[in-house]
């Protein structure tokens, strides 16, 4: 069984990339996969969507 977790990232406003790829390293380390990646048209919001084993 799988299990999802969404996050996101204000490109303009209160991440930087690199607080971004941090917070994505720490997930990766908890077992955490990017499935898809959605940029919010006409707005500062980028979304990850993330998969892992439920089962860990």
């Amino acid at each position: 069984m799988k299990e999802y977790k969404i996050i996101r990232q204000r490109t303009k406003f209160r991440n930087t990339d690199s607080d971004f790829e941090d917070e994505l390293n720490t997930l990766a380390k908890q077992g955490w996969v990017v499935k898809s990646s959605i940029a919010i048209n006409g707005s500062s919001l980028f979304k990850v969507i993330l998969e892992r084993d439920k089962n860990r």
